[in-house]
Order: C-alpha cells, then structure tokens, then sequence
C-alpha cells in the first residue's frame, strides 16, 4: 500500500475547503462569544475512565483506545467534547451560577456515524450550566439558529422532541434492556404492528400513549392532537407546554415535532432539537437538555447544549468571495520591503512573485499590483 493513502473515511483538507472551514469557525465562535459564552480548549486524548465516566455504549464503540507510556493506563481518543465540557464545568471552574461555555476542536471516531461520514469531525459546540428553566433550552436553540444564520444558511427546519414523553408513559412499566431496546426501535420506525404486540401486556393508559406516538409527528397541530391522545400526567403536560413554547421562539426557520423521535434517549433528559436544511443529508445540528452530563463527575448540575460538525456545515454553507490581495516583486530593496510591511500593517495580503516563477493562487484575488513609480512604491489597480 502506497505511504501516502489515508485511512478510510479520512481525509486531508485542502486549500478552498481549509480557508472555508476556518471561516466558519471564526464566525460560529464569533457568534457565541455574541451570546456570553466563554471558550475552553479541553484536551484531545483523556485517561479512558475520565473520558467515558457516565457516556452510553455507543461512545465506547466510537472511541479510539491507546496506552498511555508513561504510566501504563488506558487514554482515548475522544469521541465528544461534551463529557469533558462537563467536566471543566464540574471540577475546574466550580461556579455556583450560569455557566455559558462553547468549543471547537477534532473528534475521533471509530467508525463513521453514517454513509460517506468523516471520521474526523470538527465539532463545535455550545452549553449552559446552571439553569432548570426553559429560558435555557430557548437560549441554546436561538444561538444554534443564529450560528447557522452566521453561516449563511437561510432555509432551516428546527424538529422537536421531548426524553420525557416515553419515560413517562413508560413509567412503572418493567422491561429489561432487549425488551426496551425493541420497543425503541419500533418507535423510531414507526412500526405500530410490532409495537401493537410489544405492548399487549402493558397498562392501558401506557399502550395507548405508545401505540399513538408514532403517528403525532407534523406541525404545531401535534401538540394539540398530544394532548388529546396521550394521558393527562403533569410530566406530559409540563413536556408538551414546553415543546409548544420553545417552537413559538423560533423565527426564520419551519418547526415540526416528532414525538416518537427517540434519538439520544439515553442522553437527553427533556426537550430535544435538531435542525435540518435542504442539500445536508442529516441533521446540521443536534441539541437538548441533559441535566445528568455533570452527575457523573460530583455535580449534577442543569445543562443544555448543542454541538455540530464543521466539515458537515461547509457542505451547505454560503460560499465566501476570495480574499483580495495584492501582487508585489521579489527583491531585496529596503524601500520594497518596507512597503510590504505596511500594507501588511494595514492588514492587506500581499503575495510576492519569486524570480521566475508565476505565482499558483486559488485562494487569493490579487486585484492590485505594487508597483514602483516615480522612485516610490505605489498600489494600482490591475
């Protein structure tokens, strides 16, 4: 095998792609750093316990495992930001109030998380510690709005769902983990036969809110039809209400629900999102409330995120012009070299042409030359 082929579902970036993906990074932190939030730079490889404390299975499947040398101990490649943002939260910071934090940084992963995915995300994330109330939740989605407006992204369909409507309607019913994990995948498939014959033996008021799950997706009509077809319990209540106020804070952007959407139940605690747009071919990005991340690490604090994949974003995000620039001769002339200095001062790029060569540019617009005139040197257009 050739030294120079990567693995798969890895990939170099290169120059139009890279300054891409750069930008828009800046302007997504730029964006929550708009909102308050601070930035944190947690490290790429962790003690493997440290790293997975209280994550599901499925990020054990998707984290790189190596020996430390130096002590012999297991480390990992993460997967997700979030358990370590969790962490700075828990024991670095310690702050008794809010806590605003985003990200952006590589994961790993063993495995792509779907066809054609990389295995190298760039993850930005945003999360806020320390508040129970729904103001939270309304914060973390307007800023993921306002990150993928930033982007340049203008058709937007924020989808909703809530951990808690399953939970409750499942509550004092017992099932093991296969009996569970088959009733989740009913769920998400919307198989009503199967869930029809799952559910044969439960209470009467737990399969009915079941069997009606899987056909309560659509617009804000769901909500209303919720309330009629699921039972009457200050959970549901409380979950509906919510879904009903988050969706009538967003602006811009189509809303729907989905209430038999299971994704991340293991993860989120209350209401979740994700938001999608045409030409991406899953969810740009996913958030919720998950108030257990912090438990695991001594401080079971309120939290609510969202993070998502740069490289997935530049996929569908606007393209930004080239950057103009100017061209300027090689030469070793102190007058020269000084205005260079000051252009590039004054911010300008200038690219210098070396001896005999024509300068190969596909990421710059040299629309001006330096040139020397009248003994000084002077910027003209080309």
């Amino acid at each position: 095998m050739s030294a120079w082929v990567l693995p798969d579902h890895i990939a170099d970036v290169l120059p139009s792609e890279a300054r891409h993906i750069e930008e828009l990074r800046r302007e997504l932190l730029d964006t929550a750093r708009a909102f308050g939030y601070e930035l944190v730079m947690p490290p790429l490889l962790e003690h493997l316990e440290s790293l997975l404390t209280g994550t599901g299975e499925a990020l054990d499947l998707q984290t790189f495992k190596l020996v430390d040398q130096l002590s012999g101990r297991m480390m990992g490649l993460r997967a997700d930001t979030t358990p370590q943002v969790a962490r700075i939260d828990a024991h670095l910071l310690n702050r008794q109030g809010v806590t605003r934090l985003c990200y952006c940084g590589p994961v790993l992963h063993t495995r792509p998380d779907r066809p054609h995915a990389t295995r190298e995300p760039l993850q930005f994330g945003a999360e806020i510690y320390g508040h129970a109330g729904l103001e939270a939740d309304t914060e973390a989605l307007l800023l993921a709005l306002a990150c993928l407006k930033a982007s340049g992204i203008r058709e937007l369909t924020v989808d909703m769902a809530d951990a808690r409507i399953v939970r409750s309607l499942l509550e004092g019913v017992s099932l093991d983990a296969p009996a569970l994990a088959a009733l989740h995948a009913a769920l998400a498939a919307k198989d009503a036969s199967t869930l029809a014959q799952l559910t044969r033996d439960f209470p009467a008021a737990a399969r009915q809110g079941l069997l009606a799950l899987p056909s309560l997706y659509g617009d804000a009509k769901v909500l209303a039809e919720a309330a009629k077809a699921l039972p009457s319990t200050p959970a549901l209540r409380d979950a509906l209400a919510q879904l009903q106020s988050l969706g009538s804070q967003v602006e811009g952007a189509s809303v729907s629900y989905d209430l038999a959407d299971l994704r991340g139940y293991a993860y989120y605690s209350g209401a979740r999102f994700a938001i999608y747009t045409p030409g991406a071919s899953d969810a740009l990005v996913r958030g919720g409330r998950y108030d257990e991340v912090g438990a695991v690490f001594g401080r079971n604090r309120p939290a609510v995120g969202f993070s998502l994949d740069v490289k997935e974003l530049v996929g569908v995000a606007a393209r930004r012009p080239l950057k103009a620039a100017i061209r300027a001769p090689w030469g070793k002339s102190q007058s020269l070299r000084a205005a260079i200095a000051a252009l590039r001062e004054r911010g300008e790029t200038v690219v210098c042409v070396l001896p005999g060569h024509d300068s190969e540019l596909d990421e710059f617009h040299c629309d001006r030359e330096l040139v020397s005139a009248g003994g000084a040197w002077a910027v003209k257009p080309l």
